[in-house]
């Protein structure tokens, strides 16, 4: 702890066993909860001074999660998930994780369950940003659910209940906050009167006890992590197309932006230039629909080379304009520079992602249970070639982390449809990748079909079709990475290599998976001379 006014040292004030993490002080600043992960559990504990032990809230073997004080600091609320171990189920069938909601005596540590999640695979912890976004409100307490199909709020009394959803709608919901008066809700959603906003963000605020959302930022620019301040106003972070993200504050009474900080953007950045991308929607080979955007300018060669961008995670979702992340922040101001270089670019939302349902984001069969989600890069690559305005023979692709996976998958499987492709940090054999990738289960050696599940992931992996490669490729990847293990660009090298597939190199030492900005302008610079190089005339 340190004083507000930096008139001391920092000093240590506890040291618990475990990881400590979200700590979240009583109301009146005289304690403090926090979680203790221990690796296969976690505990809550409340540190109230030197001279008093750490309370634990309701120990048990499973992981909890997620405290949060009660307006009188009587009382906190918490996430209870199951802990590891347990007899292993099937590898290759999703399984539903339970959780439920605890409400605990913050002096005694008794705990009471209040709501549990349905035993769906709908019903488990939503992975959207924020996860189960638990508030303690005003007579209230707000999570969010994804066991109506989208990542909804709902709220319940704190002696437990029915569940009142609050967000009905076709939408998901990212970036929540409480309002001061503990009485409403802000968030931000792709939500809005235009039928665009599926692909954008808003910020929406709903009161904790009903159901009316209300859209506070319609229109076609993006909005998101929104506060309210104790005047009324809202702080959030908005941008456009062409304008990248800025401060912003919302009138209360006319509700009218006003930008903090424009004057930190170039007078020469090139605003002016950049194209607004449209939304595209195709269908997969097996009916699924996908949604993109393609950035092109009109002027240039009448049938233009095309580049396919996939992002990574892959639980994002691409928009029409500059996005929240600072990842794929660059990634649009790369897109914007390849257009600007007489590509038409095509950002695909494939299956995996969020913001458009349940099914979509979480496929029984994706990743490396099969990898269903390249129908969609490999559709919009047709879906292109079909344009009359397209130049078939010269497609690109390109991506970073599962975006590298999906780019190498294509080059892989597809060589004939994709003419080049970069691969930035990407997986390219999941069988080496089960310990931290999609195959991650408690016990794995011992499930039942592990043996099919290493033959699928296998197949689901672009080393099993090296042999079909054929276009050239540059692969990027900083040594240093700890989310893609370099080992995986080391060892498709040389499976290239023997092969006699053409590639480049970018090898950045000592930088990680997510890079110093000098070296994403060296990523987005060797991506465009690359694709200029390989399919420009």
């Amino acid at each position: 702890s340190v004083p507000l006014d930096g008139s001391a040292q920092p000093k240590r004030v506890v040291v618990p066993r475990g990881e400590p993490s979200d700590i979240r002080f009583a109301p009146d600043g005289s304690r403090f909860a926090f979680v203790a992960g221990r690796g296969d559990h976690a505990f809550i504990g409340v540190f109230a001074g030197d001279s008093l032990p750490i309370r634990w809230l309701a120990p048990s073997t499973s992981r909890d999660a997620s405290p949060r004080w009660s307006p009188d600091g009587t009382r906190i609320a918490f996430v209870r998930r199951a802990g590891s171990g347990g007899a292993p189920d099937s590898i290759l069938v999703p399984r539903h994780q339970p959780w439920a909601i605890m409400v605990t005596d913050a002096n005694t540590g008794a705990a009471r369950e209040i709501w549990r999640a349905p035993r769906t695979l709908r019903g488990s912890p939503p992975s959207t940003h924020g996860g189960t976004n638990l508030h303690w409100a005003e007579g209230r307490i707000v999570f969010a659910s994804y066991q109506d199909g989208w990542p909804h709020l709902y709220s319940i009394a704190p002696e437990g209940g029915s569940a009142t959803l609050l967000t009905p709608g076709s939408f998901m919901v990212e970036h929540v906050s409480l309002a001061p008066d503990r009485r409403s809700l802000l968030f931000t959603a792709n939500a809005g009167p235009d039928k665009l906003d599926i692909d954008r963000r808003h910020v929406v605020r709903v009161p904790v006890d009903r159901a009316a959302p209300e859209v506070l930022t319609p229109g076609a620019g993006l909005e998101w992590s929104p506060l309210q301040l104790g005047d009324g106003s809202v702080a959030m972070i908005t941008a456009t197309a062409q304008r990248p993200p800025l401060v912003t504050l919302l009138d209360p009474g006319t509700r009218e932006p006003r930008l903090l900080g424009a004057e930190r953007i170039p007078a020469d950045f090139p605003a002016a230039q950049l194209v607004t991308p449209t939304q595209v929607i195709f269908r997969a080979a097996d009916g699924t629909p996908v949604h993109a955007q393609l950035f092109v300018r009109p002027e240039g060669a009448a049938r233009k080379p095309a580049v396919i961008f996939v992002h990574g995670g892959p639980p994002r979702q691409m928009l029409l304009g500059w996005n929240y992340s600072d990842y794929y922040a660059n990634s649009y101001a790369t897109k914007q520079y390849l257009a600007s270089k007489g590509f038409a670019v095509l950002s695909v939302n494939y299956r995996l992602g969020i913001g458009y349902g349940y099914e979509f984001h979480q496929p029984a069969n994706g990743g490396a249970r099969g990898a269903v989600e390249y129908q969609d890069v490999k559709g919009a690559a047709e879906w292109l070639a079909a344009q009359p305005g397209i130049d078939a023979k010269r497609i690109g692709i390109y991506g970073g982390s599962y975006g590298g996976f999906l780019t190498a998958l294509a080059l892989a499987r597809d060589s004939r449809l994709f003419a080049a492709g970069v691969d930035i940090h990407g997986v390219h054999d999941w069988t080496t990748e089960r310990a931290r990738g999609m195959l991650n289960r408690d016990r794995f050696e011992e499930a039942p079909d592990v043996q099919r599940a290493l033959n699928v992931a296998w197949r689901s992996s672009p080393v099993s079709a090296v042999a079909t490669w054929t276009s050239p490729v540059l692969l990027i990847h900083a040594d240093d990475d700890r989310n893609v293990r370099f080992s995986q660009t080391v060892d498709l090298a040389r499976r290239l290599e023997k092969r006699g597939v053409p590639f480049e190199e970018l090898i950045i030492p000592d930088d990680t998976h997510h890079m110093m900005y000098a070296n994403w302008v060296r990523v987005g610079e060797a991506v465009a001379d690359f694709f200029v190089r390989r399919l420009k005339p």
